[in-house]
């Protein structure tokens, strides 16, 4: 198997922060991007990485951004690392296809996440009290069905080490303001029917999914990055059947695994036997290979 990439230390670049997956670089006026292959669960790093997922991850990224750039702007400067600035260059080879240079932008305090189908903390909403984030959802669903339209349900966004927190969309008002709240929601919908429609015929069925927005120069723009397995719940078509959980090619398959075990979801997150990491991989390029083709 190939080895992971897990930590940039790239000499001579200043690291601002390394989130759970991707380490951000300061360039001055810019940021450089780098994503490893560092995976999370119930928002806790794994001791394990999927090799080569960060390499997914990127080259994912780009071509959603490209493909929803007539919907929204974002921040991709440049995805080909020669076209970075010349303090880049000497690791140019390292960063090769997982790294991002981008604007800087302020990021909204929120995490926009929509829901075309019931599963996760969703899931688990629902049982509760019919609703999702405050949305009262029809009777009946069973556990992966879809929702008669896709839903917008903001979370709070947490720092490393601590859990995503669902929240209603006055919640999100408060957050962020009733106008940014109302354009996010619309923006998060648009891209998800637009995105959705387009795997689906490529063998994939986005679930729900989440997106990141932030202002540069008073524009709204997407960023961080959109629509992969990391951000998303990818179901096969031809084996979808509501009334339990999916088959994946994100890193449920991951987390299906960890909910075996006997663990309190709390750092230090458990090893994974080599055949979840594997098969891990497999559905991150798998996934790769359908939408891009």
């Amino acid at each position: 198997m190939t080895a992971s990439f897990t930590n940039t230390e790239l000499h001579g670049l200043a690291l601002l922060r390394s989130g759970k997956v991707r380490d951000i670089y300061d360039l001055g006026d810019t940021y450089l991007m780098v994503t490893s292959d560092r995976l999370s669960a119930f928002d806790v790093v794994l001791p394990d990485a999927i090799p080569g997922k960060g390499r997914v991850l990127t080259q994912l990224s780009l071509f959603w951004f490209e493909r929803m750039r007539s919907l929204v702007g974002n921040h991709i400067i440049s995805g080909n690392v020669d076209d970075f600035p010349e303090v880049c260059r000497p690791h140019a080879d390292y960063l090769r296809d997982r790294c991002m240079w981008v604007k800087k932008a302020a990021p909204l305090s929120i995490e926009c996440v929509v829901r075309g189908y019931i599963s996760g903390s969703g899931w688990k909403s629902y049982r509760k009290d019919q609703s999702v984030c405050g949305i009262l959802l029809p009777p009946g669903l069973e556990e992966s069905s879809q929702l008669p339209e896709p839903v917008f349900t903001p979370s709070t966004k947490a720092d490393v080490g601590d859990h995503d927190i669902n929240i209603t969309f006055e919640e999100a008002v408060d957050r962020v303001g009733r106008e940014t709240a109302e354009k996010v929601r619309d923006l998060s919908l648009n891209i998800y029917k637009e995105a959705s429609e387009y795997a689906r015929q490529r063998g994939i069925i986005i679930a729900d999914t989440k997106f990141e927005f932030g202002f540069v120069d008073g524009e709204l723009i997407l960023i961080d990055e959109v629509l992969t397995p990391d951000s998303s719940r990818f179901w096969p078509v031809d084996s979808y059947r509501p009334g339990g959980a999916q088959q994946s090619f994100d890193k449920q398959f991951v987390r299906d695994y960890l909910e075996t075990l006997e663990w309190n979801k709390e750092a230090p997150g458990p090893r994974l036997p080599e055949e979840v990491i594997r098969k891990t991989a497999e559905k991150y390029e798998e996934a790769l290979a359908l939408l891009s083709q």
